[in-house]
């Protein structure tokens, strides 16, 4: 099943990553971008997003920002904040407001992960 996917991270080898991954493992989505939180947010409001991977740290409105705005509008959406801030108050603030975290670099490994955290496989 084809799902809306829309990667935020202001470090645009991080997006590339990401994309890679998951159009390997899932070529049938379909993939949109984001270098910040405003933008995301802009993307959101007009695209029927179902999954947002959200990095933390970026110029701007931060990731947990952005998505709890993304989660305000949209409850059902799955959000997954990939980050290198690792800080457990991030993790626990991520969690608080409903999304799963994961921890940067992206590699296959973490794409494994999130697709397990927002497909139950």
């Amino acid at each position: 099943m084809s799902k809306h996917v829309l990667i935020v991270d202001d470090s645009r080898v991080s997006r590339m990553l990401a994309r890679a991954y998951l159009e390997e493992k899932r070529p049938d989505w379909r993939f949109f971008e984001a270098a910040s939180g405003e933008e995301a947010l802009s993307i959101v409001a007009r695209e029927p997003i179902e999954l947002v991977t959200l990095d933390v740290n970026m110029p701007g409105m931060s990731g947990l920002v952005a998505g709890e705005q993304m989660l305000q509008l949209h409850p059902g959406l799955s959000v997954v904040v990939l980050t290198a801030n690792v800080q457990s108050s991030v993790r626990q603030r991520a969690e608080a407001l409903g999304m799963c975290f994961l921890q940067k670099p992206v590699t296959e490994a973490v794409i494994a992960q999130l697709l397990e955290l927002v497909e139950g496989a």
